[in-house]
């Protein structure tokens, strides 16, 4: 079975207990992921969201399988911070179209959702993005292929 991590600062936190509530009654979702909650486990409005994007994105990078959900309010600072993990690919989508993107294009493995947006798109978004697959069209793998040297000190462009 495979992973799929999420966490949440407090701007996140409703939503991620919304967005558990609503896997458990996916049954086609509970027999392909192991929900893993990373955080937040309390609202604490002094929290940091680059700790939850760390801790994620590490646990994600174990795995090609693995795959991870972020919240925050807007998903911008979560997306900068996640995109700071090595072998991370993390997209903030705010549209059902930019989730099939992240996947089929970017190969990402990470969702990033803002919590200003309401939380059925959101939900519409995250199942896109679990029903997505890589295209594997070469100019997609080549330009991953980029990024991924880049990471590793490769080139700089």
């Amino acid at each position: 079975m495979d992973k799929l991590f999420i966490a949440a600062d407090h701007a996140g936190f409703n939503l991620k207990e919304e967005v558990k509530t609503y896997f458990k009654t996916l049954s086609d979702f509970n027999k392909k992921w192991q929900l893993v909650d990373l955080g937040a486990e309390i609202m604490h409005q002094e929290d940091d969201y680059p700790e939850f994007s760390f801790k994620l994105g590490k646990e994600v990078r174990r795995s090609k399988k693995n795959l991870g959900i972020l919240i925050c309010r807007s998903g911008i600072g979560m997306s900068i911070a996640a995109n700071k993990v090595l072998g991370i690919r993390a997209a903030l989508c705010t549209s059902v179209g930019q989730a099939v993107t992240s996947r089929a294009h970017n190969d990402c493995n990470v969702l990033v959702l803002a919590s200003e947006i309401n939380q059925e798109e959101n939900f519409r978004i995250i199942e896109t993005f679990l029903g997505a697959e890589f295209s594997n069209e070469d100019r997609h793998r080549r330009r991953i292929e980029q990024i991924i040297e880049y990471e590793k000190g490769g080139r700089s462009h």
